[in-house]
């Protein structure tokens, strides 16, 4: 009895050494914070991106403009607050083929643009892959918090707490991540990811 006892204590044991582990080795990494973190980006385009008294912001430019992380990332999960007006287009771009030229065919896109005249990719959606469902998530005028998960060829996008897309699709597999601004103004007050 007490050898099973023993290998039962020292089971538990190893079981809680390798969660520790595994949580220790994967802690989250905040790229912005408030008014801290453009330094771990590179800015494309020409959109008048800046800081504030608590967020990184941008309200005007003569075309889309991104702040494009200096790293890439591959399997990850990402937490964005992000605030945008109701005429926003914004969205959050990853594994971006070439980060000097962004675009919604060589990144994946979770969309913020409440206002999208094809309404099945605007906000909640992964444009080209995902479409979202009615009823359609809106983001305009008010703080909103995206939790997006790149796991291989296993995405999903949460809006809000909600669920907005799950989907997989194995086009893309690693580069930097992307914020956008389009139009309207866009506040990113907390940006952290965590690799997997």
């Amino acid at each position: 009895m007490k050898n099973l006892i023993k290998m039962f204590v020292t089971s538990i044991f190893l079981t809680m050494s390798v969660i520790f582990s595994y949580a220790a080795s994967n802690d989250w990494v905040t790229l912005i914070d408030g008014t801290e973190g453009m330094e771990n980006f590179n800015i494309v385009g020409d959109a008048n991106w800046h800081t504030d008294a608590a967020s990184v912001r941008a309200t005007e430019g003569s075309g889309a403009s991104w702040l494009v992380t200096k790293e890439s990332f591959s399997d990850f999960v990402i937490r964005v607050e992000f605030w945008a007006s109701h005429d926003a287009n914004s969205g959050i771009y990853m594994r971006c083929a070439n980060p000097d030229r962004i675009t919604d065919r060589d990144c994946y896109e979770a969309n913020i643009f409440d206002q999208r005249p094809d309404a099945s990719f605007g906000t909640g959606g992964i444009v080209h892959v995902a479409p979202v469902d009615e009823p359609r998530p809106t983001a305009g005028d008010k703080w909103n918090t995206y939790k997006i998960t790149m796991n291989g060829d296993h995405l999903v996008v949460e809006l809000n707490g909600k669920i907005t897309a799950d989907v997989r699709d194995s086009k893309l597999s690693a580069g930097p991540i992307g914020l956008q601004w389009g139009r309207g103004e866009l506040r990113f007050r907390k940006v952290e990811i965590m690799e997997l």
